[in-house]
């Protein structure tokens, strides 16, 4: 749909796993697909639609599977130091890089997804819907093992990925998880479709009760298989420099000290924030968030967003998205652990609307179907340095370098 860059992983990064045991970090890029800002500097509504019914969906479903366990309102191998995976992004919806699955091992561009907790990719027999991905084939890797399951993921749009289940060895950054729970999807919904979705396939990195296979995150195998000296994994989402680091942290890419919040609900990456400001004022206040890489916007429910755009005079465009003056953006901040990490004007600032005004867009959404909870995608990530640290259950945020 929109021109990306691409990448080819060089064959040294192989060698270099294989000669040593111990390298202090490997790169693999992370990409970015289609931004919800057009060529223009427009608003692309329809594709913001989409995005946000997805993420909607998807995190809705998460609250579901966690039932009564969330304080939520329930709603419809070689131990080695570090390993990185430079990320890719493909225009600010989604940050993707590559994995290998199976014997021999086949690559695959896959989702890195905080807010959810399995690894799908299309299968060998899945069709017309996977056309363009790289498919995965059981049959083909000596590693696999059928398990005799099938899965569903719905959506609350209506759409559906059916497939079933398997285990493989799975690689990433370099670390081996053997024996990983996966799903070969059978079947993919439009959002997945390779004229939507460059990457082939989702890769959880949130918790076990979160999986609706019932079985460990890829993060959780490697921690499982004492894999990873420090169970940690980071991320940079920038325009360039983007990485996913596995085992470590890289403090090269931020400045100052790292600010640590505990998780509250096992299941997503899920924090309580201070406060969310415009222009020096608090906005609202005390908040819960789930940290999600998967969602390119802040997400929050209908009332809670009014609340927030109120103080500022916005326009409602009734579908969830707010309009203000170009020349009047309010100033972002955001207080977790008591520190402040503003927004830049250029995360905040979804484009023109209509196409040619002098309204812009905010990039603080809104939904009906999240309870009191928020969703902090790549508006907030953009803007800083993010580790998450499954020992300690917490997440840390740090401004970047």
């Amino acid at each position: 749909m929109f021109p990306l860059s691409h990448f080819v992983l060089a064959a040294t990064l192989t060698a270099l796993v294989a000669a040593s045991p111990h390298p202090s970090f490997l790169s693999i890029p992370l990409r970015r697909r289609a931004s919800l800002t057009t060529a223009d500097g427009a608003f692309d509504l329809e594709k913001a639609l989409s995005h946000l019914a997805f993420s909607e969906s998807k995190i809705s479903a998460g609250l579901r599977a966690l039932g009564s366990e969330s304080d939520t309102p329930t709603v419809q191998p070689i131990r080695r130091d570090t390993g990185s995976v430079p990320l890719t992004d493909g225009s600010n919806v989604r940050w993707y890089g590559s994995i290998s699955v199976g014997t021999p091992a086949v690559d695959f561009l896959v989702d890195f997804d905080t807010g959810s907790a399995d690894l799908v990719l299309p299968a060998s027999d899945c069709g017309s819907t996977c056309s363009g991905h790289t498919l995965y084939n059981p049959n083909a890797s000596s590693t696999a093992v059928d398990l005799g399951k099938t899965f569903i993921l719905s959506y609350g749009d209506g759409s559906s990925i059916p497939g079933e289940q398997y285990t493989d060895t799975v690689t990433i950054a370099g670390y081996t998880a053997p024996n990983q729970t996966l799903g070969a999807a059978t079947q993919y919904s439009s959002s997945l479709q390779s004229s939507s979705f460059p990457a082939d396939g989702l890769m959880g990195m949130a918790f076990e009760s979160l999986s609706i296979y019932g079985a460990n995150p890829v993060i959780q195998t490697l921690i499982a298989n004492n894999v990873i000296s420090d169970p940690v994994f980071a991320f940079k989402l920038a325009s360039s420099g983007s990485e996913l680091r596995i085992g470590g942290i890289n403090s090269a890419l931020y400045s100052g000290s790292l600010t640590y919040t505990p998780v509250t609900q096992q299941g997503f990456w899920q924090i309580s924030g201070d406060s969310i400001s415009a222009n020096g004022n608090v906005a609202l206040s005390s908040f819960s968030a789930v940290v999600d890489t998967g969602t390119t916007l802040i997400i929050g429910d209908l009332n809670t967003v009014g609340e927030f755009y109120s103080s500022l005079n916005a326009t409602d465009l009734g579908n969830g998205f707010y309009t203000l003056g170009c020349d009047s953006m309010p100033s972002i901040s955001i207080s977790i652990g008591g520190t402040a990490f503003p927004l830049s004007s250029a995360t905040f600032n979804l484009g023109t609307y209509p196409t040619g005004s002098s309204q812009c867009v905010g990039a603080i959404a809104a939904t009906g179907s999240l309870g009191g909870t928020l969703i902090l995608g790549d508006t907030f990530l953009l803007n800083v340095y993010a580790v998450f640290d499954v020992r300690q259950l917490r997440v840390g945020f740090a401004t970047l370098a």
